[in-house]
Parts: structure tokens; C-alpha cells; sequence
């Protein structure tokens, strides 16, 4: 069973790390610093290039990665984790999966007072841009889609330009990166959203946290339309 203070992708690298290091020593070696080594090892939501590099220093690639977890998702045992991209599972037999549409998103300003420096996004929820593989974990939910992240307020989460999978189904808790949606007109093809890291929920404010600048925030229950889970990038 993995640490409750662990994401299953981290686990998943510790297989590959090199035996005569330690996991930090591994992320030092492979030039990861360590903001995103510990958000990876919490979150789970690491880009391309950070996985590249540990991997690279580990004298394997991604491609054997990858293998490794597809691998061990055919098995009778392996338990799911959504938010983790999977965009080979298809070719190992049943039907492909319906790709995931993505959605477009550009900056909108700020949110709150001006000068609060808390970024708010645009999403297009009318406007199509691409289509993308869907994950294996997300065979199942037909809510999900996906954006591209904009904005520099949740790095080193989400890097500007990451395509981000979200869901309306998944659950959320405290800690879980999120997609809250504001109030707008019904039927609205535009919809202003802040895409942070849960902190807590009540009955009157959601609060929440971005990280560039560092904040913490409350939005009151009254201005949200809903909220979904960002399960993460899509690697």
C-alpha cells in the first residue's frame, strides 16, 4: 500500500529510481528542483519534461515508463487513479476511447479588487479547438474535457500552455486542484473561471489558494456557478 502522503505516480518513479540514491538526491541529480519535486510527490501532476529528466538520470526513458504503468493498469489487481494520462492503453484491445474535446481558454484579468494580483481565466466553453487522447481513467466519465492552461498562477503545478484534463464528476476534497466556474447569464458560451488549489469549503465561501503569486482567498458561495476537479496535465 502507497503513503497516504504520496501520489501514485510518484510511487510509480520510485521503481526507477537508482539504488545507491536517495529520492531527493535522484531529483538533484536530474536537475528537478525541489518545489516541483515535493508537488509531484503530493499532487502527482508533473510535466513531460520533469518526468524526461528523472527518467534520463535514471539510465531509462519515458517510453519504458509509460510501459511499466500500462502494464501494471491490465492487471486484476491494479487499482484506478484517475487524473493520470494513459494514451496508449487503447492499443492493447477493446475499442478506442472517444477522445476528450478541448475547450478554449485566454487570460481575463483579475479577479476581486485590482491589484489583488489573483488571475482569472476565460473559458470557451462554445469554442473547440482540438481534440485530444483520453486518458483510460476517464474511459468511464463522460464529463471530462480538457483546456490549456493560461496564465502563470499555478506554476510550478501548471506550466502556461499545459493542457489541463477536468472533470464535473470526479470528487474533490481539500488539497484537490480545481476549475471554479462563476456566475454568468444562462446559456452564456463564455464563462470566467479560476483555476486554483482547493483550501477549504462551508456553506458560505469556497477558499482557495494560487501559488505565482503565492495567495489565499475566499469567493463566496453566491458567485459560483459550480466547481470541477482539474485531475491534472496531460502528459
Amino acid at each position: 500500500m502507497r503513503a497516504r502522503d504520496s501520489s501514485a505516480i510518484y510511487d510509480d518513479l520510485m521503481r526507477f529510481k537508482p539504488d545507491e540514491l536517495t529520492p531527493n538526491a535522484w531529483a538533484m541529480k536530474a536537475g528537478v528542483n525541489r518545489t516541483v519535486w515535493a508537488d509531484m510527490r503530493r499532487h502527482g501532476n508533473p510535466s513531460r519534461r520533469t518526468l524526461e529528466k528523472l527518467l534520463k538520470a535514471a539510465d531509462s526513458s519515458l517510453a519504458e515508463f509509460e510501459a511499466l504503468r500500462i502494464t501494471a493498469s491490465e492487471s486484476p489487481d491494479a487499482v484506478s487513479r484517475p487524473g493520470l494520462a494513459d494514451h496508449r492503453r487503447a492499443a492493447w484491445g477493446g475499442a478506442p476511447l472517444v477522445p476528450l474535446s478541448v475547450f478554449a481558454t485566454a487570460m481575463a484579468g483579475e479577479w476581486g479588487n485590482a491589484g489583488d494580483r489573483i488571475e482569472l481565466t476565460e473559458l470557451r466553453t462554445g469554442e473547440l479547438i482540438d481534440r485530444v487522447a483520453r486518458p483510460a481513467s476517464l474511459a468511464d466519465d463522460g464529463s471530462a474535457y480538457a483546456i490549456t492552461m493560461a496564465g502563470e498562477s499555478m506554476f510550478p503545478r501548471f506550466r502556461s500552455g499545459r493542457r489541463l484534463a477536468v472533470s464535473a464528476k470526479a470528487p474533490i476534497a481539500a488539497g484537490d486542484d480545481v476549475m471554479v466556474k462563476l456566475n454568468t447569464e444562462a446559456g452564456a458560451a463564455t464563462v470566467h473561471v479560476l483555476i486554483k488549489e482547493l483550501v477549504r469549503r462551508s456553506s458560505t465561501c469556497v477558499q482557495l489558494r494560487q501559488f505565482n503569486p503565492d495567495l489565499t482567498f475566499q469567493v463566496p458561495t453566491a458567485e459560483i456557478a459550480s466547481i470541477e476537479r482539474v485531475l491534472g496535465e496531460l502528459i
